[in-house]
């Protein structure tokens, strides 16, 4: 018989939420050394360090790592800590508090399966207690206990307790929230937290841990439709291997070998050949929570930002607007005519705000009408898409029913899908990313003018769809050739083509520009948007640039649109394209005449996951043609059924 230890032990995720100062990082902390799960030393090494530096130790410096937090004695970033019980292993996330880092909190809460959220006896429910609370119940968190802590400043005060209950209680209720469970602990003392406070006799409800315990855990059902968003595609070569392995987290569902699998929102379709795992254990079964790979009978071109559903399952929903609630966290209000990006499970689109359906305070939880969304506002909105995204209902599979919102590079606000919606509305991009001018207020109040005729029509007269076929690569490596030969063939073929080679475009279009970092980039930018205006005329464009900058290279693609970029890295190595040479722009960089020149003054990004790699080295030039034509072929991208 196996003895405890060794039994199947559950997983489970907990957030702790609260006010700043109420004392979260002083209950976990409390948490691991009560129940023996710090390192060895470590609560003396503390205690000791206090000691030293004639502090008064406290239970949060076990937690509150980074030197910042100690100086002023707030949680900035989420923290991650580990213990177990006899039932579980814990992972606790200590979310931030206050309002500056409360954005942090969307990340932090958004992988829980239950909340604490404490609030502070002796100074009252605050503001940012009822808006964690409303945060948490967006986030589809429905198992919260309310820790009423600090108890002993209130000498244990019964009355004090039974009211902030009752005032919570009741704000709960209102966003249809009920508490698992209401708790009067102290942190620093101890109280209420893996044993039974002698303080508060009056009180014969669970402790801290042993309502962990109580907390249920999801079991994710079999039947729960199989959702796995696509993480990245890894390929191999090295020893004849050939395998590209599907890979990402496991959301909802299960999935075996033998399963058919479609991929959203492309509906590409192919069986699973073998589940992966690393050394000689082969899987047979993969399940929600685990990082999981696989590969395919049929090889199917998919990017990352896609989501894999096993066939005959209830499908996700594929949408270019969505109607949300949405928590702005934003240090400027969100509005209208302004570029956001979105983003859900690995998929990452340009999101525009299309209209603010109401408002809600998030304290008040009364509403109002706006133009725009301030910070720490709760709004129902629709949002406009630069593109379909594969997505469910918050209601029907909160995984993939729950986005966040990126501004600036920063989590400025975070929600969940109530309905999916086709806009047929054209998508503006006022201020395109990268540009390196200003315009006068006439400029920047130019929209997109929408015509008669839709790119659906486009395709239809053309019999193909728009696509662009991006060539990148050092001087010499042969990008152009091979878009040059490229293009005959598929000419050859009754598809209307038309090449954008970097050389011809900077002799007009482009000919203001040097080759400074900034004029690279926007030679880029340009090239991108043009390009872009060639496939929404159902064009195939194949454009053939050096393009050396992985990030400008991201942005052409994200520009252009995942589906329709299809990214080419013709490799040759410097020293190649320098014993080649055909404009002689190495030799004369080599002697100092051409100054930042990419491969000698200047590096080259290779391009980490390309859709396709052309050794020049070792191909001829009709063999990388031949590679790029039975691509489009493979991935059905010369179809001219256009739905």
């Amino acid at each position: 018989m196996a003895n405890e230890d060794e039994r199947p032990r559950e997983d489970m995720s907990i957030v702790v939420v609260g006010h700043v100062d109420h004392g979260k990082s002083t209950i976990i902390g409390r948490l691991l050394a009560d129940t023996g799960s710090l390192p060895q030393g470590k609560l003396e090494s503390v205690k000791e360090r206090c000691r030293r530096n004639s502090r008064p130790f406290e239970y949060a410096f076990l937690l509150d790592a980074l030197k910042d937090e100690q100086n002023q004695g707030i949680t900035i970033d989420a923290a991650r800590c580990f213990f177990k019980t006899h039932l579980r292993n814990y992972m606790i996330l200590d979310a931030p508090g206050h309002t500056e880092f409360l954005k942090n909190m969307v990340t932090g809460a958004s992988r829980a399966e239950a909340a604490l959220l404490v609030i502070d006896a002796w100074e009252g429910i605050m503001d940012n207690s009822k808006r964690h609370g409303f945060l948490l119940s967006m986030l589809g968190i429905r198992q919260i206990a309310v820790l009423v802590n600090k108890m002993d400043l209130i000498d244990y005060d019964e009355r004090k307790y039974e009211e902030i209950k009752r005032e919570y209680q009741a704000f709960l209720r209102q966003i249809g929230v009920n508490a698992t469970a209401f708790i009067p602990v102290s942190g620093r003392q101890g109280d209420n937290i893996i044993a039974p406070s002698a303080c508060m006799t009056w009180y014969q409800g669970d402790t801290v841990l042993e309502l962990l315990d109580r907390f249920t855990k999801d079991k994710m059902p079999a039947d729960k439709p199989f959702r796995m968003p696509v993480q990245d595609i890894y390929k191999f070569t090295a020893f004849g291997d050939q395998r590209r392995i599907i890979a990402g987290t496991v959301e909802t569902g299960q999935l075996a070998a033998g399963d058919a699998v479609v991929f959203y929102p492309s509906r590409k379709r192919s069986v699973v050949k073998r589940l992966e795992s690393f050394g000689d254990h082969p899987r047979h079964m993969i399940a929600p929570g685990e990082a999981a790979g696989f590969t395919l009978r049929e090889q199917i071109y998919i990017r990352r930002g896609e989501i894999a559903v096993k066939e005959g399952q209830e499908p996700p929903a594929i949408a270019n607007s969505l109607r949300v609630n949405l928590f702005w966290l934003g240090n400027r209000p969100m509005v209208p005519d302004r570029e956001y990006f979105l983003k859900l499970g690995t998929a990452r689109v340009k999101a525009r705000l299309h209209r603010i359906e109401r408002v809600l305070d998030a304290v008040r939880l009364d509403s109002s009408e706006k133009d725009i969304i301030e910070t720490r506002d709760v709004a129902e909105c629709i949002l406009l898409l630069s593109q379909e995204i594969a997505c469910d209902l918050a209601g029907d599979n909160l995984s993939t029913g729950r986005f966040v919102i990126v501004d600036d590079y920063e989590i400025s606000g975070g929600g969940i899908i109530l309905e999916t919606l086709r806009d047929s509305s054209q998508w503006i991009m006022k201020q395109p990313l990268g540009t390196q001018y200003s315009f006068d207020k006439a400029d920047q109040d130019l929209v997109w003018h929408s015509g008669q005729v839709s790119y659906a029509n486009r395709c239809q007269l053309l019999q193909q769809k728009g696509l662009v076929i991006w060539f990148t690569g050092l001087s010499g490596a042969g990008k152009s050739t091979i878009a040059a030969a490229v293009e005959k063939k598929l000419t050859g073929m009754n598809r209307l083509v038309y090449r954008l080679d970097g050389d011809n475009v900077r002799s007009g279009l482009n000919s203001d520009l040097g080759f400074t970092k900034a004029d690279r980039d926007e030679n880029i930018r340009r090239l991108a948007e043009v390009a872009n205006l060639f496939k929404d005329a159902a064009i195939i464009t194949l454009v053939a640039a050096i393009s050396p900058y992985a990030a400008m290279r991201s942005f052409a693609r994200e520009t252009i649109g995942f589906h329709d970029f299809i990214e080419v890295y013709v490799k040759a190595d410097v020293e190649e394209c320098i014993r080649r040479d055909p404009k002689g722009f190495y030799a004369r960089a080599l002697q100092g005449d051409i100054n930042g020149f990419t491969g000698v003054a200047d590096p080259y990004e290779e391009p980490q996951n390309p859709d396709i790699v052309i050794d020049t080295m070792q191909l001829s030039i009709e063999e990388a043609t031949d590679m790029v034509l039975d691509y489009l072929i493979d991935q059905d991208l010369l179809n001219p059924c256009v739905s």
